[in-house]
């Protein structure tokens, strides 16, 4: 079967070169049908299982496409390649495929397709590279948010927020959740603005900046239905216990459903979370059944049963 394919793939090829070549009666390439061809012999090595082989035929239906002056088709050809290299672990040639692909989209007029693409493309390499996954869907979200498409801007602005989290580069998330945040004030989502100022507050706590956490929850005041909601109530008590170092009270906060559920990533900040002065904060809760004694060694012992957050 693979080699039948391989055959058919080789017999494209040769119908490419054929419409190619130039004559008295044919003057121009017909790059149309070459790039046709070439489709062709990549769909057939593709399901050979001849990745690279499948790559460079794409590539040069992306040429003839281009001499074509059909930039999508190109674009697309360039993309097809970039998943052959998905198909061979090769991520990083993969991202500058699909990285390349988007820029003719982009060039092309058709940044929605850019911007999916490079969604994509941040999906592919998640797992192995979180920076550059940060990287594709900041990028993706600028393209959407220039079309004036804030649902999707903000949906791939959320993915980079929590990886950013993820990484610990808690200065640049704080920044991105607050962008996050005033696109969801700009499509009046206000119960995803109070769940922004829960993350916002935790972000800022693990900065050890108390006073960005509270500037956070006063300025969400204006919010409609924020103040006395759920949301408002938990990080009033959650910021009073912080501030009296009342570790009983930051742990029944930060293990609420309330904050437990939230995405993974803020959800490991919460259940982390200690107080100044370095006191463990399952003491009091861990002490209460036992008549509220001390309780300072059973803090260090049940710390790791909350390390790692949620499975």
């Amino acid at each position: 079967m693979a080699a039948q394919k391989i055959n058919e793939a080789h017999e494209h090829i040769a119908k490419a070169e054929k419409c190619l070549k130039t004559s008295l009666t044919k003057w121009k390439p017909d790059f149309d049908s070459a790039a046709s061809e070439y489709a062709k012999a990549a769909v057939c090595f593709k399901n050979a299982k001849q990745y690279d082989q499948a790559k460079d035929a794409y590539l040069k239906e992306a040429e003839y496409h281009t001499e074509n002056k059909a930039l999508f088709h190109a674009a697309k050809a360039i993309e097809q390649a970039g998943m052959m290299m998905k198909e061979q672990k090769k991520m990083p040639e993969a991202i500058q495929y699909i990285e390349k692909a988007c820029m003719m989209y982009m060039e092309n007029g058709t940044p929605d397709t850019a911007a999916m693409a490079l969604d994509r493309a941040g999906k592919l390499i998640e797992p192995i590279n979180l920076e550059k996954a940060v990287d594709l869907y900041q990028k993706a979200a600028g393209v959407f948010e220039n079309e004036d498409r804030l649902r999707q801007a903000v949906e791939l602005l959320g993915k980079a927020s929590r990886l950013l989290v993820r990484l610990k580069r808690l200065d640049e998330a704080a920044v991105a959740l607050q962008k996050e945040k005033n696109m969801y004030k700009e499509i009046e989502n206000f119960p995803m603005c109070f769940k922004k100022t829960t993350a916002q507050v935790l972000i800022h706590l693990h900065r050890g900046d108390y006073v960005a956490a509270d500037k956070c929850v006063r300025e969400s005041y204006s919010l409609p239905g924020y103040s006395g909601s759920e949301d408002c109530v938990a990080m009033e008590t959650l910021l009073q216990g912080y501030d009296e170092q009342d570790e009983d009270q930051v742990y029944r906060v930060c293990n609420s459903p309330l904050l437990k559920y939230m995405d993974n990533d803020y959800a490991k900040l919460a259940i982390s979370l200690r107080v100044p002065g370095g006191g463990g904060k399952k003491k009091k809760a861990a002490a209460a059944p036992q008549g509220g004694a001390s309780g300072a060694p059973a803090a260090a012992e049940d710390e790791d049963d909350y390390e790692g957050g949620l499975c």
